[in-house]
Formats: C-alpha cells, structure tokens, sequence
C-alpha cells in the first residue's frame, strides 16, 4: 500500500566483471552494518552494492497492523531485486539474514553466490527458547535491555571493552512499542522463520562464515552437520569474532568476501 516501502541504497559495479554484494539485515539492523566499511572496501575493488532495510526498519514503512513475518520480509526481498535487477548478485546475510537470503533465492531470486554469516543453526528447543527470551526482553526494557543482557554473550571480549561504557546504563528501560517495526520483526519475522533449510538443492557457491566467540547461536556439531550437507560450501572460522562480525572484524570480513567474489 502507500504506507509500505523499502529503503535501499544500489550502486552498480564500475569493473565490467563486477558483482553486486547483495545485503540482507539481521533482525535489528540497518544498511549502516555494511555501509560503515564493507561497501566501500567491495565498491574500491570495482564491486557494486545493494544494502536495504526490512519493513519495520530505518526508512523503510509499512500498513499498520501488516504481519511482518518471514514471509513478508522474503517476498519483498524478491520484488526488490525484480525492480532493481542488480548486476551478477551475490547474496551476503548476517545471522538470519542469511536465512532470508538462501529462501530468496530457493524461491527463484537470481544469484551467482552466497554468504551466510553466523546462519547456520539447527531448528529446535534452545533457538526458540532464544528467540522467545529476546522477545520478552525488549517488552520489559527495549533494545536496551536485550543488548545489555546477550551483548557479552555474542561479540568478542576487545569489542567488549572497548564498548562496555555504552551499555547498562542506569534508568535506560522502557518497554518496546508493540507496534513498532523493531518489535514485529523480532516477534513476527523472527518467530515464523523456518531454519530447515534444503541445504542439499543450494547448489551455488556458498561461502559460510562463523564467529568463534558467539556464545548464543553457534553449536559446533549442527555447524559440521549442516555445512557437510552444501553441495559447494567453503568455510572461513574466526577465532577472534562473535556474532556481529560486520562490527567486530569489518576488515577481515570485507576481504573474505572479496576473495569468494573473485574465485566465483
């Protein structure tokens, strides 16, 4: 309807063997996540970007009362990449984000590659106990509350000092707006995604990145199990990142990107 849209930002590759890094948010993400260095690093390189927000995130609306579930989210992906018709695609995601991708992309999205960031987990009792504790989380004090509780448990002790006087802050909880787009993704989006994925019919380029020091989503054993099952994965571990890898090693994470872009 008029109230719903989609904010991207699209700059196509300036090398006639560029590719377009395609940008899929977590949950409580922006285009800021990749748009503070990894952009640039792929566009120096001759690479083209496109980063956009969910409905429900910065700039991008949506109907009242709109279920933003999974599915939402997905279709629109799809019809966002129907319109803007990127240059070679190459899906890049970030935690569930990544999800979003591979379904776009089962569903019939064109790409040439894939890069799951911290993606890969097993449905079961401990990732919806996860995504239920989360929700409840920001209904008792915000983003705030959910941030101060699993950010020790999710990125690395260095980025962790550096920006523990940012968090637990006294007297910095309200409860999250049902209403809003940040509560409905987590709640809607999050809750309705479906994590079994047909990894066996992904039969594309994949490159699965996961951060060593992320206490919350990885499990050693689904991580063997579901990478095995690939038919084209390749695999980078950092020791020294957590979950949020685009904020913890912006670097590392943009050359790794740029070397599974070449050798696609």
């Amino acid at each position: 309807g008029p109230q719903d849209g989609l904010y991207y930002e699209h700059i196509e590759p300036k090398s006639p063997a560029g590719c377009t890094c395609v940008f899929f948010n977590a949950l409580t993400g922006d285009t800021g996540t990749w748009e503070a260095d990894i952009g640039p690093m792929l566009r120096e390189k001759g690479h083209g970007t496109l980063a956009f927000n969910f409905r429900g995130q910065t700039n991008s609306s949506f109907s009242p009362g709109l279920e933003l579930t999974a599915d939402t989210v997905i279709n629109d992906v799809i019809g966002l990449l129907a319109e803007v018709k990127p240059v070679r695609p190459v899906f890049v995601g970030l935690s569930i984000g990544g999800l979003f991708a591979a379904r776009a992309w089962l569903e019939g999205a064109q790409a040439v590659g894939l890069v799951l960031i911290n993606t890969l987990r097993r449905d079961g009792p401990r990732l919806k106990w996860v995504g239920d504790a989360v929700v409840r989380a920001v209904e008792v004090g915000g983003l705030n509350l959910f941030r101060d509780l699993f950010m020790p448990l999710l990125v690395n002790e260095e980025w962790q000092s550096a920006n523990r006087s940012d968090f637990l802050k006294p007297g910095s909880y309200e409860p999250l707006d049902p209403a809003s787009g940040s509560y409905k993704l987590l709640a809607e989006a999050g809750r309705t995604a479906d994590w079994n994925l047909p990894y066996e019919r992904m039969d594309l380029p994949t490159l699965v990145i996961t951060g060593l020091q992320d206490h919350i989503f990885l499990d050693h054993d689904d991580l063997e199990n579901l990478f095995s099952r690939l038919p084209q994965g390749r695999r980078i571990d950092l020791k020294n990142a957590g979950h949020l890898i685009p904020a913890e090693r912006p670097k590392e994470l943009g050359k790794a990107i740029i070397d599974f872009v070449k050798a696609i």
